[in-house]
């Protein structure tokens, strides 16, 4: 390495990717929280934050399905309430749980076994989220200590 032994230390955790002797863990479970404004262009930032987060953990190959997930719960927030909304991303060990907070209590009705018809403008964004999700629910949430009301939608995914 060299004679200064601080440089040698620097070039080392620089060269295994951060410090101690094996470079940094990798840790199998990890969180995001991405907060949005009511705004038409939130769906479209939370996909695209999503692919890469989805990418750099290693589930790219349920990055799509989370993606129009995501977007789904999003459009739904940004359609039937009338505040922020945030998206919170977690993965833990094969799974990934997204969940969508946003500031209307009302839970959205149960999903109907017949699809709407073909000419409809809405009506299939929870169809798809039960569809292609592993598993999905969602809770108001009202009282709670922090002050915060609304509902939480969420799904999970396996890691491909």
């Amino acid at each position: 390495m060299g004679d200064d032994p601080e440089n040698d230390s620097e070039k080392a955790d620089s060269e295994q990717g951060g410090p101690g002797p094996d470079g940094p863990e990798e840790a199998d479970d990890w969180e995001y929280t991405l907060q949005v404004p009511r705004d038409p262009l939130a769906p479209c930032i939370a996909r695209r934050t999503l692919r890469t987060i989805f990418q750099q953990h290693g589930f790219a190959a349920v990055a799509d399905t989370a993606e129009l997930l995501t977007s789904e719960l999003l459009t739904n927030a940004y359609r039937y309430s009338d505040g922020p909304a945030s998206v919170r991303v977690r993965g833990e060990g094969e799974r990934v749980r997204v969940s969508v907070w946003d500031t209307n209590p009302k839970l959205p009705a149960p999903v109907r076994a017949v699809p709407p018809d073909g000419e409809a403008e809405q009506g299939r964004g929870l169809g798809l989220v039960s569809t292609c999700a592993d598993s999905w629910g969602g809770f108001a949430l009202r009282d709670q200590p922090q002050g915060l009301v609304g509902k939480l939608m969420w799904f999970e995914l396996g890691a491909g």
